[in-house]
């Protein structure tokens, strides 16, 4: 039986490879055995990086235990992870958990197993660097994740698999795109239901262009479906009749496997998102190089030892990239110049910037994007649009951490004449949200001509808000503090509610201090963003402006709430917010 390759569900969240990854550090050079994996998988509960927060994971647990692990203020002992552990009563044993947890590790290439000592490779040291860059990370993986492969015993048999899925999946795209051409049918690449039927089945390169075939005959035989209940039970008929024969996937997880597929694949920046979500296609702004990577693999699988696939996979610095040239730099520069000169011709300005690379070119295409979409927000239309974006933040097709950032990062252009709002997010050359911003920097950073501000935003509501925000908050800002410290600074909070542990730890570097010196951190519900947004968009329909001094004024008012007579404390502050915002209302209007 054959089985559908994917990348895998257990960890779902990118960013949090990296903490599982810290946790091995601790750990590192000691030999890998029933001990230290059991060790390790305690380890990550000592850190709270997993289990934490989880409905899941507390149950059958003594309630102790888990007032415990959510007490923040509570130092989780390597000895009473072990317990707690021990408290879950797993099945297979503690020792096959941290496996679990260590094997998409090694199967990325951030560590591995070498004279039965665990190491992180130098993929893995790069993930733990200040300036890691988590798309690039993922990039040099996927171009050498492979099935067959030494290391992964599902996919062994080689007269079944024989590709490299990610490389693979970009031939999938362009195939049916080149058909599309000769058929004179539109060039959307596939949509997400084609990935899932065809995409992930896809396990042999020699079956590329049948694959490609069939993929356009499922997509005319539907288009050709008028009545939509008809289309649903045809969608359904091909996935039961595709995935027949398959062991580990069906109708309740395919759809999972697929959207972290693509998730993921989206990182690596080659991939497009097109038509509102639905079609993922490959990205125009990288053709130089995608077709480098077509020209250059098959989607073939390589023959490797053990050892050197190991090796392989972990080596950041391979492969050596076709496009590295002198001569394929220069297209690529060359097609980026286009766009920019476009962008500056639209945006009505003169300010061509002597790049000397590749990078310096599309950070210049990334600012002059977002002035043009600075521009575009000033418009009532797109003040609507992101208001009901925030309102609907939990149902919109990115993920709610990333359309937070992203809408927040809207929200801040259009309140005022900001110089520049910088999120940190990671990106795609269109300049659309990818992924959340890294751990080490602030969320978004904004520069105006009287002040600067950093904000930052989570979509958590629990204690875990307080875990997780609370001293990283104030450390990204006291950061931003020492290198903008020519100017007043403040940090915005963002949050759909705010946590009153969160608002007190916020409130005593506001009152007393921070690392020896007071903190302007100054805390919103998404509500009040909205709220705030409302009032900017009737100023807009009256003509008038807003600046950011004005906006200053709204910070200051709720940072000099600390020494009223009737604040007496975190509780008190938080409540008074709301009338700062409705006099701030009352004032503007």
């Amino acid at each position: 039986m054959r089985k559908a390759w994917s990348i895998s569900t257990t960890v779902r969240n990118p960013e949090r490879l990296r903490n599982f990854l810290i946790t091995l550090k601790e750990i590192e050079n000691e030999e890998w055995n029933h001990k230290t994996q059991i060790e390790f998988q305690a380890r990550l509960v000592k850190n709270r990086y997993y289990g934490f927060g989880s409905t899941q994971f507390y149950n059958n647990l003594p309630s102790h235990l888990v007032e415990h692990i959510q007490d923040i203020n509570h130092i989780i002992t390597l000895d009473e992870a072990v317990h707690i552990l021990e408290e879950r009563n797993y099945p297979e044993g503690i020792a096959i958990r941290g496996r679990t947890s260590y094997k998409p590790l090694e199967k990325i290439g951030l560590a591995s197993i070498v004279d039965r000592k665990i190491k992180l490779t130098s993929l893995g040291k790069y993930l733990l660097e200040d300036d890691y860059d988590l798309g690039e990370m993922f990039f040099k993986s996927f171009l050498k994740w492979q099935y067959p492969n030494p290391v992964d015993r599902d996919f062994r048999d080689a007269k079944i698999y024989n590709l490299k899925p990610f490389i693979l999946t970009l031939h999938l795209i362009n195939e049916v795109n080149k058909i599309c051409r000769f058929k004179d049918m539109k060039e959307v690449g596939i949509s997400k239901t084609e990935f899932e039927i065809f995409g992930q089945t896809l396990l042999n390169y020699k079956d590329l262009e049948t694959q490609a075939k069939t993929l356009v005959e499922f997509r005319l035989a539907l288009k050709a479906i008028k009545p939509h209940k008809e289309k649903k039970e045809f969608i359904q008929k091909n996935i039961e009749e595709f995935l027949a024969d398959f062991t580990n996937i069906d109708n309740n997880n395919l759809s999972d496997y697929a959207d972290n597929t693509i998730r993921y694949f989206r990182l690596t920046r080659l991939i497009h998102i097109r038509g509102n979500g639905f079609y993922i296609d490959l990205e125009p702004r990288r053709m130089v190089e995608i077709n480098a990577l077509l020209e250059t693999y098959d989607g073939s699988s390589d023959e490797f030892s053990k050892k050197d696939y190991i090796d392989y996979i972990s080596d950041i610095n391979l492969p050596v990239l076709p496009w590295q040239s002198e001569q394929e730099q220069k297209k690529i520069s060359d097609a980026i110049k286009v766009e920019v000169e476009a962008l500056e011709f639209e945006l009505e300005m003169q300010e061509f910037l002597d790049a000397k690379s590749v990078e310096e070119l599309r950070e210049y295409r990334k600012k002059l994007q977002n002035i043009k979409i600075k521009k575009e927000l000033q418009n009532l239309s797109k003040i609507d649009e992101t208001i009901d974006a925030l309102n609907n933040i939990r149902n919109l097709d990115l993920k709610p951490s990333i359309a937070l950032e992203k809408y927040i990062t809207m929200a801040l252009n259009i309140i005022n004449d900001a110089k520049e709002i910088r999120a940190n997010s990671l990106v795609g050359d269109d300049n659309e949200f990818i992924f959340t911003a890294p751990a080490n920097k602030p969320d978004i950073e904004c520069y105006y001509e009287s002040f600067n501000s950093i904000c930052e935003v989570t979509m958590l509501n629990g204690r875990d808000q307080w875990h997780n925000e609370g001293q990283p908050v104030m450390r990204h800002f006291r950061d931003f503090e020492n290198s903008s410290s020519n100017k007043s600074n403040y940090c915005l909070f963002v949050a759909p509610k705010l946590h009153r542990d969160t608002i007190n730890t916020f409130w005593f570097s506001l009152k007393y201090e921070y690392e020896g010196t007071k903190q302007k951190i100054v805390p919103f519900t998404i509500n009040q963003i909205i709220e705030i947004l409302e009032v900017i968009k009737k100023l807009k329909e009256k003509g008038k402006l807003f600046s950011h001094l004005q906006f200053q004024n709204i910070l200051d008012e709720i940072v000099a709430l600390k020494d009223e007579d009737s604040v007496n404390n975190s509780d008190d502050w938080l409540r008074a917010i709301p009338e700062s915002i409705n006099k701030f209302r009352r004032e503007v209007l």
